[in-house]
């Protein structure tokens, strides 16, 4: 329930004339989805450019998502360069499809693909923060921050950040797994590439069979 009344709140944020006061204070006080709960869908754009429903991808096969704070978060890229592009491959492998999302725009989002080598195609902006506020996973920046994230975001994002998140959903739309690191910028704090291997291997054997 709480974290129905925080998707609603967030949502209401977001509409024009609002600003993002609304969302939680720190990356503390934030109030994600759980395993079990549906996700909501939103608009989002891609590395090239082109506007695609959240949902859209999700339809196919088992999705693991990640969400980052931009380009510009050197953890991030760390994170992504040394725990995810080396078990890619693998991932694909056993039928799991992969997007990361951030409040970047498309043409830095390019710019991310190349640091990290990784297949820009895997990229999306959320520019706005629908989904990751809808999600429950955004709370404000200080003033400090907001001319970095506005720049890096093409001029959407006004003052939010996503606390670095790991989501597996299923076709039916459902989270299954999450990783959340709300405390501590530290990449080494979040999941270890050989631990999402494990959980995505271990969820594959809970599936049903066809």
């Amino acid at each position: 329930m709480k974290a129905i009344i925080f998707c609603a709140a967030a949502l209401f944020s977001l509409l024009p004339g609002n600003s993002f006061a609304q969302l939680p204070q720190t990356s503390l006080d934030i109030s994600p989805l759980l395993i079990g709960e549906s996700v909501p869908d939103a608009e989002l754009i891609s590395s090239k450019g082109e506007a695609v429903m959240f949902s859209e991808l999700l339809k196919e096969k088992p999705t693991v998502v990640f969400f980052y704070r931009g380009n510009w978060c050197s953890n991030c890229i760390t994170h992504f360069s040394q725990e995810i592009a080396p078990f890619i491959a693998e991932i694909r492998n056993m039928d799991y499809n992969l997007i990361a999302i951030s409040p970047d725009m498309p043409d830095t989002l390019l710019v991310t693909a190349k640091k990290t080598k990784i297949d820009p195609g895997i990229f999306y902006s959320d520019g706005t923060g629908t989904l990751s506020s809808a999600i429950g996973i955004s709370f404000q920046q200080n003033e400090k921050m907001k001319p970095r994230i506005l720049a890096y975001s093409g001029g959407k994002n006004t003052g939010f950040l996503p606390v670095p998140s790991i989501f597996v959903i299923n076709t039916e739309k459902k989270i299954t797994f999450e990783y959340i690191n709300p405390n501590g910028p530290g990449h080494k704090l979040r999941i270890r590439g050989s631990l999402l291997m494990a959980v995505l291997k271990e969820l594959k054997t809970l599936q049903p069979a066809v």
